[in-house]
């Protein structure tokens, strides 16, 4: 490049031809002497893939006082040298290692070819492992296309400083005065490399070829054009034109916006080409990632002039697709950069559905530690009027009401409809179900549909709340009488609750702690299923935990013991008369899920929540009494406060719990339906 550069600026004919052969000669020699030639597309790949801490850490150990694992930022004494405080440092996101006491530094490959002697190819054979990525065979024609793109690079630099120098020419009078307008001052313009295509067919082909660029050259970056002549001329005239940089900062495409309301298209981007895939870069990608070393996470807008103006704003983490809807492979960037970019869109219907269709794009592909959050801009704002109208404080306030993935899903699906029948209201968990399901990640699904469950349950509980209050109480008790018929989680009635048949030495069996009971001794596979919380499970009743410890000794002693054992083990442990009585009030209340005739589908929905409420009231139990001990101690306002708001959470619960009953139970069929 440094040759190609001096070239240009003696400014004598034939120099830039000059430069490329001699760049030309270089890579063939290169080849020769190493017949194994790495891309560096295919460096930057398993270089991008593995952190460079894992390669390291396994010949070092890291200092738990100044490494910050979540931030990738790790210290270590320098096994370089010896030296007994941690003077040695790697960052995963720039993907280098420093030393301050010996001063070495590097990336993966230097740092295997110093300190363990490795040749160049034997380090990057053993990152590749590390990545999973086969090495590359020997590909003669990959080679020449390789050789081909160095030079192609050196073509776009050329086209950058003429539109450049254009755009402070004459030529590029009125294109100045539009960049004045928008507000973009001039060290932005030079920072961003902006520049101006002259109103002419030939301007640029003829520069190019004046420094030696041969025609295919030009066509090959797409910087000329055909239609009905058969002479190619400039493909970019009376425009502003945005240089697309690739990782590496080179640039390697044009975006070009026409300066007048009559061109066929606003915005022109460069065709595909050897060197740019449209759908694999993100504009400003090399420059936000630079930026995100401060910290912070990716943002991406629409379009370059957003870009442009969030960064003179401040903000420099902040890229673009380029004219298109965000691709899978563009997700994949940004994820390189943080773990939760941030994606903003208009906030109008077509910015609406932008953002839902982003949405399910990214749904597969979320990962712990890998996800995105949504910005919605103000409808008819875009970021470059939000920053010129209020100023940097206007934008961040949008990012700062950034919401999670979940929200947007839950918000499409639940939006402007109503749930008022059993119908719609399966439909939607259907929907729910549907969603969650696409995510690749077994923990990941788990907790999405955990956490659908849960807003599930507390939407309805609501709404359903809403209607009781507004229908008086007669019409209360006509909704209680007929969801309790449905079956599925009727209260325990105070008549039912003094019966003799509940009591046992002064104590109630609560319900819903004997339907999980029972559930799981008719249904063994929710043992299976649900381990970690049935070994653990806190029941408040000692009738019931005396069942509850029987099972698991039982289980204890037989993994694959059924229903039957189990009930044998109760009646030899003197509990069969606990276990009849937990049978009878699960039957009485109508909470059929549970009982042995269900079917399983049905008896596992029921029985996740039964057992997520079970869990939410006993920990709004413990906190309660928490919290009364500490208003006792210190009456203030804080803590009164705390208990009030505690209180409240449980009658929530309590409401959810009477009012989902029949939600996720598809039928009162048995298990041989």
């Amino acid at each position: 490049m440094r040759l190609v550069a001096e070239g240009v600026k003696s400014g004598h004919d034939g120099a830039f031809a000059f430069a490329l052969r001699r760049r030309s000669a270089y890579i063939e020699t290169n080849q020769r002497w190493n017949p194994m030639r790495f891309s560096p597309s295919f460096l930057d790949e398993i270089r991008d893939r593995v952190p460079i801490s894992s390669v390291i850490g396994t010949r070092v150990s890291w200092d738990r006082r100044k490494t910050n694992a979540p931030k990738g930022d790790w210290w270590a004494c320098c096994p370089f040298h010896g030296e007994k405080s941690p003077s040695f440092h790697c960052e995963d996101k720039k993907g280098r290692y420093h030393c301050f006491g010996c001063g070495v530094s590097g990336d993966h490959f230097r740092f295997l070819t110093e300190l363990d002697g490795l040749s160049f190819p034997e380090a990057v054979e053993r990152i590749a492992e590390l990545a999973g990525v086969p090495l590359p065979a020997r590909d003669v024609e990959e080679e020449r296309r390789e050789k081909q793109r160095a030079t192609l690079h050196d073509v776009m630099e050329l086209a950058t400083r003429f539109f450049e120098e254009k755009l402070h020419a004459s030529e590029g009078a009125r294109a100045r005065a539009y960049l004045r307008e928008r507000g973009l001052s001039p060290a932005t313009q030079q920072s961003f490399r902006l520049g101006y295509a002259p109103d002419s067919r030939n301007a640029l082909k003829e520069f190019l070829a004046g420094k030696g660029v041969e025609k295919a050259q030009i066509e090959a970056c797409g910087l000329t054009v055909f239609e009905d002549v058969p002479v190619s001329f400039d493909r970019f005239r009376d425009r502003i034109m945005f240089p697309i940089p690739d990782s590496r900062g080179r640039i390697i495409a044009f975006g070009g916006r026409a300066m007048t309301s009559d061109a066929p298209a606003k915005y022109l981007n460069s065709p595909e080409t050897e060197l740019f895939h449209k759908g694999n870069v993100l504009y400003n990608f090399a420059r936000a990632r630079k930026a995100l070393q401060k910290g912070g996470s990716v943002v991406a807008v629409e379009g370059y002039m957003d870009v442009i103006a969030l960064a003179q704003a401040g903000f420099e983490n902040v890229v673009a697709p380029l004219g298109t809807a965000l691709t899978e492979n563009q997700l994949e960037l940004l994820w390189r950069m943080s773990g939760e970019p941030v994606l903003c869109f208009d906030g109008d219907k077509a910015g609406l559905k932008a953002a839902y269709r982003t949405a399910d794009l990214a749904l597969p592909l979320v990962q712990p530690g890998r996800t995105a959050r949504f910005a919605l801009l103000p409808d008819g704002k875009d970021p470059d009027d939000l920053v010129r109208d209020g100023g940097p404080d206007a934008f961040g306030e949008v990012l700062g009401q950034a919401r999670p993935l979940v929200d947007l899903l839950w918000s499409r699906e639940t939006g402007g409809a109503s749930f008022d029948t059993p119908e719609r209201r399966a439909e939607l968990e259907k929907s729910l179900r549907e969603l969650t399901s696409r995510i690749k990640d077994e923990s990941l699904r788990y907790h999405y549909a955990q956490e659908m469950r849960d807003r599930i349950m507390a939407f309805f509980g609501s709404t359903r709340n809403a209607g009781r209050s507004q229908g008086g109480s007669a019409n209360r008790e006509r909704q209680r009488g007929t969801w309790s018929k449905r079956g599925a989680s009727a209260p325990i009635t105070e008549s039912l609750g003094r019966s003799a048949l509940l009591r046992r030495g002064g104590e109630v069996m609560p319900l819903r702690e004997a339907t999980l009971l029972v559930a799981i001794v008719n249904h063994p596979s929710l043992v299976d299923e649900f381990f970690a919380h049935v070994e653990f499970l806190d029941l408040a009743s000692s009738e019931l935990s005396k069942l509850h410890a029987c099972l698991l000794d039982t289980l204890a002693h037989d993994s694959k013991a059924g229903r039957e054992e189990v009930v044998k083990g109760f009646g030899q442990a003197g509990l069969e008369e606990s276990w009849q009585r937990a049978v009878a009030l699960v039957r009485r209340a109508g909470q059929w899920p549970a009982l042995a005739e269900a079917a399983p589908d049905d008896a596992r929905d029921a029985f996740a929540q039964s057992l997520h409420l079970h869990v939410s009231s006993r920990i709004l139990h413990r906190e309660l009494k928490a919290a009364e001990t500490a208003l006792a101690a210190d009456p203030s306002d804080e803590n009164y406060r705390h208990l009030v708001e505690i209180q409240a959470q449980m009658r929530d619960t309590h409401a959810t719990e009477a009012l989902i009953e029949g939600f996720g139970v598809s039928s009162g069929r048995t298990a041989s339906a």
